[in-house]
């Protein structure tokens, strides 16, 4: 009995031993697959961090715009905030790039210098921006903080189009389906029962919302093929020379269309609390669409918007007394 109970273990050790050396021969493999899960892993967390800030930060977007307005109207100058957003991000992106380099020093991918035709590019998604952003603040003449929600969904038209024209990229069936259920939902979130207009937006919201829209589906597009181009390239650098255009566009901007004012009643006159926490908003959302479109792409960024629609109308209840009608609430549907 004894015998037979040593040889039994003997037997079980022999066979831990030769599935030990299996596991062994396996090891590499094993190794490679599940350095690629966690890495997979890694980047779906990413994603999905960057994705939940912008939806959270384009919800409140609509609304801080809204909130800064005095007697139904801007107190300080557009072309003066948009600068400010442009500046701030151009520091943060610095701020980033400082303490990579003091943690892995200066490397080819995260150097600023860099070559005449890497920085040619940026210029184009600069301009687009700057005239999105300064229609952003027109277009809440016409539209309140919801309706301007739903019209911004336009964008995942135009992006779904551009994306096909562009980046040659074939979209499923499916998507293209609901980029027409989107166009559906639009147009019936926009049904006023109550008035003689079928649109409660009128001719000018529209125009202003579908130029928006092909605006910033370009832009997007055309920042997100920038990014890809060199994959390994640290975002912090590219979104930094993306911001020194755009603060350059602005600040012409601010020539052209305010310098009177602000030569008169200086650079911040009309800014408050709200003002302050809109720019850092906007600045914050600016480097979350970035770096979306970095790690994932335009059809994830523009869906995160579309999902802030909701989240922007709800909390438009509380603060604007905005009523949720059965015609918004089967157009957000």
């Amino acid at each position: 009995m004894e015998y037979r109970k040593i040889k039994d273990e003997d037997n079980d050790g022999g066979g831990s031993s030769s599935g030990d050396l299996e596991s062994l021969r396996g090891k590499p493999i094993s190794v490679t697959n599940v350095a690629s899960k966690s890495s997979e892993l890694a980047n779906w967390k990413r994603k999905s961090v960057v994705t939940l800030a912008l939806t959270v930060l384009t919800s409140s977007q609509a609304i801080l715009i809204v909130w800064s307005k005095r007697a139904g109207k801007y107190e300080y100058s557009v072309t003066t905030a948009n600068f400010l957003v442009e500046t701030l991000k151009c520091a943060l992106s610095l701020a980033a790039l400082a303490r990579i380099w003091n943690h892995e020093g200066v490397t080819d991918d995260n150097r600023l210098s860099t070559t005449l035709d890497e920085v040619i590019v940026y210029p184009i998604p600069a301009v687009l921006y700057l005239v999105k952003n300064l229609l952003q603040y027109y277009i809440f003449a016409y539209v309140d903080a919801p309706g301007y929600q739903i019209l911004k969904n336009l964008n995942i038209i135009s992006t779904g189009v551009l994306y096909r024209i562009i980046l040659k990229k074939k979209l499923s069936e499916i998507q293209w389906a609901a980029f027409i259920l989107l166009c559906c939902g639009c147009t019936t979130a926009q049904l006023n029962s109550n008035s003689d207009r079928v649109l409660q937006t009128p001719l000018q919201g529209w125009i202003m919302a579908i130029v928006m829209a092909l605006l910033s589906g370009f832009a997007g597009v055309y920042t997100e093929a920038i990014m890809k181009k060199r994959p390994s390239r640290n975002i912090n650098v590219q979104n930094f020379w993306l911001y020194v255009f755009g603060m350059a566009f602005n600040a012409v901007a601010i020539v052209i269309q305010d310098f009177d004012a602000v030569m008169n009643k200086g650079f911040f006159h009309g800014y408050s609390f709200i003002t302050v926490l809109m720019i850092l908003n906007h600045a914050l959302s600016g480097i979350a669409v970035s770096m979306v479109m970095k790690y994932a792409d335009n059809i994830v960024k523009v869906y995160s918007t579309s999902v802030a629609m909701l989240l922007t109308a709800v909390v438009s209840v509380f603060l604007f007394g905005f009523h949720l009608s059965l015609a918004f609430f089967l157009g957000s549907m």
